[in-house]
């Protein structure tokens, strides 16, 4: 067994235009100062990070990953989250994630989601300059708006939405072969991969790619009423990044999973900053210690409540304090009779 390496902060919820959120080097000194080992990256978000550059130039890679050392942290991962959304976009929902594009392809459907997939294709290959061996990102959705069945889907819809699902993601999928980088699909509502079934139906479509793997996080889970705990033992061989994020699921008489279309404060279902919502994550780590996960455990802040600099610093020390050290010798090592074969068979009376 491994211990798990951590914490870490997904840094996506902390960019902005003001200090020390606008740069590179104040946002890892911020990190570091909270308490941070790790930082994950958005590699969509210029104040802190070139993708195209990083892709091109392993001499941009190593002055990146040098500032962050000299400031206290390590790079864990690259995020593509918002481009890799932009993979698979149903036309419903074309005007409100224009936004996630370049200016030069808004308003353009096709031109938007081949951006998409060099931006992804480019992400790779800066994770490879950078040394690293996981990518984060989304699937994008085209069945989506059809998750609740009324009126009842044609047959073969749903079928249709994944082949063309992995068609798109199959020549990504290669290029992160050729990386040596796991793309980790971030399990989530709103994507077409959004459960184990789903993801199923998409690695089987892949011809169970090596690089279509997994980045769990409960508190999607929470809000589906899913068995999180399982949900790792069942993908154990395919969970190779990790978001530390809390939720909480309180249904009443008037609404459940749904939410009433209100807003986060007055959902049944929340995300919740560290040990504020339901998560076991006592639980989570110990699976993920006994199943040997060997990546970063990513605080990922997300709160209805909370304001995200105290959800981040009291994110980094509860992390720490989840963190199993996993043992090298089994508890009872001292009552070892140092029996051999031949002891061994005598015991059994053979």
């Amino acid at each position: 067994m491994r211990t798990i390496k951590g914490p870490a902060l997904f840094l996506a919820q902390f960019a902005g235009d003001a200090a020390p959120f606008n740069s590179w080097d104040a946002i890892t000194k911020w990190a570091a100062d909270c308490g941070y080992k790790g930082v994950q990256v958005p590699s969509w978000d210029g104040r802190l990070f070139d993708v195209k550059k990083a892709a091109e130039s392993k001499a941009y890679c190593d002055e990146i990953v040098g500032k962050a050392r000299d400031n206290g942290v390590e790079i864990t991962e690259l995020s593509t989250h918002l481009q890799g959304q932009l993979v698979a976009v149903h036309p419903a929902y074309d005007e409100a994630f224009d936004g996630f594009a370049a200016p030069e392809v808004r308003g353009n459907p096709k031109a938007r989601q081949q951006w998409a997939v060099e931006q992804v294709k480019l992400a790779l290959t800066a994770s490879k300059n950078l040394g690293l061996n996981a990518m984060a990102s989304f699937s994008g959705a085209l069945a989506w708006p059809f998750v609740y069945p009324w009126p009842q889907r044609p047959a073969g819809l749903v079928e249709t939405a994944f082949d063309e699902l992995a068609r798109r993601w199959a020549p990504i999928l290669d290029h992160a072969e050729d990386c040596g980088v796991d793309v980790c699909y971030e399990i989530h509502p709103g994507e077409d991969l959004h459960d184990g079934i789903t993801y199923e139906m998409f690695l089987e479509r892949t011809g169970n790619h090596a690089r279509a793997c997994m980045l769990y996080d409960p508190s999607h889970y929470v809000l589906q009423c899913l068995d999180y705990l399982e949900n790792i033992d069942i993908y154990k061989d395919r969970i190779r990044m990790f978001h530390v994020k809390d939720a909480e699921f309180n249904p009443t008489g008037r609404q459940g999973v749904y939410g009433g279309y209100q807003g986060w404060v007055n959902r049944a279902g929340r995300f919740r900053s560290l040990g504020d919502g339901q998560v076991d994550f006592g639980a989570v780590f110990s699976k993920m210690a006994a199943n040997d996960f060997s990546g970063w455990a990513v605080v990922e802040w997300e709160c209805c409540l909370k304001h995200p600099e105290d959800g981040a610093r009291e994110g980094a020390e509860f992390v720490k304090a989840h963190i199993i050290r996993v043992t090298e010798k089994a508890f009872d090592d001292f009552a070892d009779s140092g029996a051999d074969e031949a002891a061994n068979r005598r015991m059994l009376g053979l």
